[in-house]
């Protein structure tokens, strides 16, 4: 059996210039590596704040992170075994006076708290994105309407066309669907889409608009088209209010039941009689086939 490589072995070959990190390294596997690079974030918080991070939900949420990191490397052995070569602040052999690990995590969460197997940044859970907040502070940010007086009859118009069945409410689908003079229900308001700006690139590269949008409590918010979108999306009772209804017989879509009886045309006439040759534009003859 082959001598086992010792701490003298590498102090001799440090002192004749040998570097031998680079091979330890090499046959770290990348969740190893993963681990010891979150064991260095920890380093640095303490090299920054002067002591080791702590649990609390008034902490941080990094330090919330690093504690929760620092807990598991100390109570699972061969992970404080890869990173005490590295432990020039004793952090695993300080006192355990934080709190337990917080219970309700599973070993994927644990783990992922470690930074293995961890989800990117944008998958965190409950953290909301920016456009997420964006949006939110728009629907938020409301002035009064000036002119809410030439909006209130269209208001008005719009719910006795809903109570009549004139107009009904649907599931809100597509962005295509925010026109001018379009209706929305969002945030339990009615919303009328009074102006649309100039469509143009965002800085991720997609089309958005401002737009002036008036609401049936005499407020209006000139907010981003992509963030009206963005609400009525999260909110489960958010709906578009559709154009009026010209009754069945002008009905895009067919009911159970329907069949096709004929064909209608519209015919000019070609009679030379004064009266109809005078008035060939208005004169037609309408009817239907078999």
């Amino acid at each position: 059996m082959g001598k086992r490589f010792t701490e003298d072995d590498d102090a001799l070959l440090a002192e004749l210039g040998v570097d031998i990190e680079a091979s330890k390294t090499a046959g770290r596997s990348s969740e190893e590596e993963r681990v010891i690079a979150g064991f260095e974030e920890i380093q640095r918080f303490v090299d920054e704040q002067g002591r080791p991070p702590r649990h609390g939900e008034d902490r941080d949420i990094f330090e919330r992170l690093y504690s929760v990191r620092l807990d598991r490397i100390r109570g699972l052995p061969a992970l404080a075994d890869l990173v005490r070569p590295l432990d020039r602040q004793e952090l695993l052999t300080l006192p355990n006076v934080t709190e337990s690990v917080e219970k309700g995590l599973d070993d994927d969460a644990l783990l992922a708290e470690l930074g293995v197997e961890a989800p990117p940044i944008t998958e965190l859970r409950h953290v909301r994105s920016t456009a997420e907040k964006r949006a939110a502070e728009e629907m938020a940010s409301r002035s009064p309407c000036a002119d809410f007086a030439t909006f209130r009859p269209l208001f008005e118009q719009v719910q006795r066309d809903l109570e009549n069945g004139v107009r009904e409410t649907r599931p809100f689908e597509m962005k295509a669907e925010i026109e001018k003079g379009r209706f929305f229900i969002v945030g339990g308001q009615k919303a009328l889409i009074a102006e649309i700006g100039e469509i143009a690139p965002n800085a991720q590269g997609r089309t958005d608009a401002r737009m002036r949008v008036i609401f049936d409590n005499g407020t209006e918010s000139n907010m981003l088209m992509r963030s009206l979108q963005r609400a009525l999306n999260k909110d489960e009772a958010g709906r578009r209010i559709t154009e009026p209804c010209a009754g069945s017989l002008f009905a895009h879509d067919r009911v159970e039941g329907d069949e096709a009886s004929g064909t209608i045309y519209v015919l000019r006439s070609r009679s030379d009689l004064p009266l109809v040759a005078d008035n060939r534009d208005l004169v037609h003859k309408i009817g239907v086939t078999n």
